[in-house]
Order: C-alpha cells, then sequence, then structure tokens
C-alpha cells in the first residue's frame, strides 16, 4: 500500500533497551537462571511491542487496514506502550526505511507507521506535521487514542506537545511554539519551524506573559509519571527488531506470543527486573515464519530467539486469533507480571 527509504521514528527520543520456553508446565527455570535480577537504577522501565507489517499486507481494502491500524494503536495507548515497532519478514537492509509523503501506494510496513504515529499525535499537531496523503483518507473515522498528553484548548498541563512556527514574538524574536492554546508561547530555544517539542508550561498561565517556556526531553514527563505516547521504530526483519533498538543496552528482556508458546497462568508468570522489556508478535503464519524467513535466524527455534516464548491464549474457541486480538490478549495477560516485576 510504498517505497521504502531510511529508518525512521517518531518525535520521543527517550533513551531506549529484551525470553522463551518451550511445552505446557509452568516450570521455566532455566530461562530465569539465565537473566539474573538486576539492581534498580532511576531510569523508567520501558515496554515495547513489535508488530508485523504483513497484518495490513493482507487486509483487503484501505479502510479496513485504517481501521486495524488504529485497533493497535488504542491497544498500545491503552496499555502504556513505549515503543511500537514495525516489522517486515522480507525487508532488503541495504534500502532501510522512510514513510514516504509523496507516494500515494505505500508499503504496509509505511502505512501502519503513519496511521500510527498520525494517532499518537496530538489532534491540534496533525495540520502542521501530516500532509494530506492517501494513507490518512479514513482516519476521520477511528475512535481518538485520548492520551493524557491529547490535552483540549481548555485543559492546562505542567507539559505541552507542540510545534515551532514560522512567526517569531514581535518584541524579542523568540521562537514561537504552538502548544494548543489560544495563543502560541515563547520557548527559550531558537528552532526551526515545523519541529514537535514538549514544552514544560511553568506555574504562570498568563500567555501574555514574556516569560519564555521551557522547551524539554518527550522523556521527561515520563520521568514523573505520566504516560506520554509511543515511539515507532521500521525494522526490516526480525534481527534489525533486536539489533537495531535504540535504547542503550538494547531489550534486556524479550519475550514471543504465539499458539504454540509454553502455557503459563498470568498469575504464575515471573518476569526478571528490566529495563527495556520488548514483546513480540507474529502474522498469518506466527512468529516462526518471521524467523524462517530471517537470513540471521534462519533454522533456530522460536524457543531459543526469545527468553520466553508464550501462548497466553490457551484453549482458544477460533482456530485463529488475528494480531490485532492477540495485542490485546496479550497486553492484559502481561498487566500483573510486569507490574510484579517493576514492584519487585
Amino acid at each position: 500500500m510504498a517505497k521504502k527509504n531510511k529508518k525512521q521514528t517518531t518525535h520521543s527520543e527517550v533513551e531506549p533497551e529484551p525470553n522463551a520456553n518451550n511445552g505446557d508446565s509452568d516450570d521455566y527455570s532455566h530461562n530465569k537462571k539465565k537473566f539474573k535480577k538486576k539492581k534498580k537504577n532511576n531510569k523508567i522501565p520501558t515496554v515495547t511491542i513489535a508488530v508485523p507489517a504483513s497484518i495490513i499486507d493482507n487486509v483487503p481494502t484501505l479502510e479496513l487496514a485504517t481501521r486495524l491500524a488504529g485497533q493497535i494503536a488504542r491497544a498500545a495507548t491503552i496499555f502504556r506502550i513505549n515503543e511500537v515497532v514495525v516489522f517486515d519478514t522480507k525487508g532488503n537492509p541495504d534500502e532501510g526505511y522512510l514513510v514516504n509523503n509523496s507516494s500515494e501506494d505505500e508499503s504496509g510496513a509505511a502505512f501502519l507507521m503513519r496511521i500510527l504515529q498520525y494517532l499518537e499525535t496530538p489532534q491540534y499537531l496533525r495540520k502542521a506535521l501530516f500532509p494530506m496523503h492517501n494513507s490518512l483518507r479514513f482516519v476521520g473515522l477511528l475512535p481518538p487514542v485520548d492520551a493524557p498528553h491529547h490535552l483540549r484548548k481548555h485543559e492546562w498541563g505542567p507539559y505541552r506537545e507542540g510545534v515551532t512556527i514560522k512567526e517569531r514574538d514581535s518584541n524579542s524574536g523568540a521562537t514561537l511554539v504552538d502548544v494548543g492554546l489560544v495563543k502560541p508561547v515563547i520557548v527559550d530555544q531558537t528552532l526551526e519551524p515545523g519541529r514537535r517539542v514538549t514544552v514544560a508550561m511553568g506555574a504562570n498561565r498568563n500567555l501574555d506573559s514574556d516569560v519564555p517556556r521551557q522547551v524539554v526531553s518527550s522523556s521527561k514527563p515520563r520521568e514523573e509519571g505520566a504516560y506520554w505516547g509511543y515511539q515507532v521504530r521500521y525494522a526490516h526483519n526480525m534481527t534489525s527488531i533486536f539489533k537495531d533498538c535504540t535504547y542503550k543496552g538494547g531489550y534486556d528482556f524479550i519475550i514471543g506470543t504465539s499458539e504454540h508458546g509454553q502455557i503459563i497462568k498470568s498469575s504464575n508468570l515471573e518476569i526478571p527486573s528490566f529495563r527495556h522489556l520488548l514483546i513480540a508478535f507474529g502474522g498469518l503464519a506466527g512468529l516462526e515464519e518471521s524467523i524462517e524467513e530471517d537470513d540471521n535466524l534462519k533454522g533456530k527455534n522460536a524457543h531459543d530467539v526469545f527468553n520466553l516464548y508464550l501462548n497466553t491464549c490457551p484453549h482458544q474457541g477460533s482456530r485463529t486469533i488475528r494480531t490485532e486480538e492477540a495485542i490485546f490478549i496479550s497486553l492484559q495477560y502481561f498487566q500483573e507480571p510486569i507490574s510484579r516485576s517493576l514492584q519487585g
């Protein structure tokens, strides 16, 4: 549904860092031995999900593909996911990847990334950051993700997402940022127009004040306990998901999900303390096909690729669980184990 160019992520440059077993028992001690619990640090742990682009390629219409992408965006937001990796199974590592604004017919990966990025962006910034594109034709049908950083015009928060504009402050010549309020605010940096930034609004609610607001890292609200949306990253194959991780140190705990995975009750699942957790989902033929298509992993057993390889919905009534359904089911399944890991 486009052409591949260079790797792109969303605005958030949060300091980005991945486990599997076989059988139907709750005994997975050999995995736990491989990963000793790490000392806690002051870094906020992150959770990433990896989603195959092939789920878009197999949808017959643009409207249905848009709705599918919207379900993934909703799931990522509801369960406070920090990063969504969209991966191909047959990508060319020499080409890299870029969402192409000039192409009206883009690949499933480009399409999924575009919709995910669009929905993560606060509504008041979308016109400035997203040129008109055929892939966005049906986004108006989607329910908003309504993330905490999608503030309304009448709402005040300690931080707001904004976009720098061409106009300068008439008195000081300082950079102005549209943060979705009745008028733009002045910030303490000189920035080029069209850039998305996170602005610390401070205690002064007077928008006519000449006191500049501070541009901060997009990770700052997270450090104070707020959920602040997700990043989006492209991976040309399974190996790229792990190898090209943007978090320092990579993912330190990796979970694969499959109907062929080990069955462990959510209440019995123990996830070691982590900095950056990755949960991977497969397409129509599951993660096994993605592994087989990757020359770096070819011939490997899925249980050896991941630290945990789990069936999060055993005894299913339908012969198939769609990926967008599996994401909701699995992220709910992982809520309690992740919470225990973070509190332990």
